[in-house]
């Protein structure tokens, strides 16, 4: 789960990680409200949405008077934002950050994640801040420090040293700095976080050391254990089907292609749609009901699915475990009688109780393609959108 920079730096304060002063505003009148208790300018007016490059798009301007705040202000809230990461269509700016300025000396980059292949914590730090971090990872591989912290352990003081000599870090700012990685080490932990980053971490000409921005990622399966942290959800940053395939414990993802899919494990999901895009299709969807899928979860999946409006053909995927393939025949059967179905379906279904499951969808008298194995389902669903 996501959340927005300004919840983020909220979390910042508590673990005594310095942020610039500043709040959010949902009009232009109480981005104008923020400015003025700020009490000088310039100010910064951030948008506020789930994505990166927002200063590239338009979304982060400096205002010198209140005047420029108030136009700004106007400016973002509203627009459709474009970056790399919201693709063509943008993203709608419901909300700013409003800021103090700062008088910048030096800008760095600093994130720590989980890293899979060595069981660790490792933070990633670089002296290029401010720029796309993936770019830096590309071409100037070297400006990447990696320090690696066994979670059993914990951060310890030599940690916090080699990423502050990595950075080249003053003597003057070495205290700072190590205070505000300690805290955002403990902060990534204590929330079960998939991912903190700062960029740019800013050091001042006075030597402070502030995260001038603040990015984090929770993981979806902890969030049970943090409450406070599921109130911050906004729904309206996240793609329609994939929000309301969530209420009902699916996991959905929206992709850009022609072929819905349903599928029982996320690898056979992945094994169907590298599948169905041999067989020349695009997929429109990742759906993994899970093994203890009932008839209702297949019938919400199929009613999702059908909801896109670029999907040409579905094609359902299951092999008959937990998930019996008479319950999936007959969620299959209830979500099309309850849904106007205008695109061709194809099943492939193997496994348990396999043949009741056939006979319920032969009985149904539904336009319903059966399939004999994953390749034919899938030539079937390509030929049938070709033509």
């Amino acid at each position: 789960m996501k959340i927005h920079e300004y919840q983020a730096k909220e979390l910042f304060r508590k673990y005594k990680i310095a942020v610039p002063k500043g709040r959010a505003a949902f009009t232009p009148e109480e981005a104008i409200l923020s400015a003025k208790e700020l009490g000088e300018y310039p100010v910064v007016i951030k948008a506020q949405i789930h994505a990166g490059g927002r200063g590239k798009g338009g979304g982060v301007k400096l205002a010198g008077s209140e005047a420029e705040a108030e136009n700004i202000a106007k400016q973002i809230i509203g627009m459709s934002l474009i970056t790399h990461q919201t693709g063509a269509e943008g993203r709608v700016v419901k909300k700013v950050l409003v800021e103090q300025g700062l008088n910048i000396e030096k800008e760095l980059y600093l994130s720590i994640l989980p890293d899979r292949a060595t069981g660790k914590n490792l933070i990633i730090a670089s002296e290029a801040g401010g720029m796309d971090i993936e770019a830096v990872a590309e071409e100037t591989p070297k400006k990447l420090i990696k320090v690696y912290v066994d979670p059993l352990m914990g951060i310890q003081p030599y940690h916090l040293r080699k990423t502050a000599f990595g950075l080249n870090i003053s003597a003057d700012c070495i205290k700072g700095f190590s205070a505000l990685l300690k805290g955002l080490y403990n902060l990534f932990t204590d929330y079960d976080c998939s991912l903190v980053e700062i960029n740019p971490l800013v050091i001042t000409k006075d030597n402070k050391v502030i995260a001038l921005d603040a990015k984090m990622d929770f993981d979806d399966n902890a969030i049970f254990r943090h409450k406070n942290i599921a109130e911050y959800r906004d729904i309206d940053e996240e793609d329609a089907l994939e929000a309301e395939a969530s209420k009902f414990g699916l996991n959905y993802i929206n992709l850009n292609g022609n072929i819905g899919n349903m599928v029982n494990g996320a690898g056979l999901a992945m094994a169907t749609m590298d599948i169905i895009k041999q067989a020349g299709a695009e997929p429109a969807n990742f759906l993994d009901v899970g093994g203890g899928a009932d008839a209702v979860m297949i019938e919400n999946g199929f009613r999702i699915i059908l909801r896109d409006s670029k999907v040409k053909g579905i094609l359902i995927n299951i092999f008959g475990g937990i998930l019996r393939c008479d319950v999936l025949a007959s969620g299959v059967v209830e979500a099309a009688k309850k849904n106007d179905i205008n695109v061709p379906v194809v099943v492939r279904m193997e496994g348990t109780n396999v043949a009741e499951g056939r006979k319920i969808l032969l009985d149904s008298g539904l336009a319903i393609i059966t399939a004999v194995d994953i390749k034919d389902a899938a030539q079937k669903v390509s030929a049938i959108v070709a033509g």
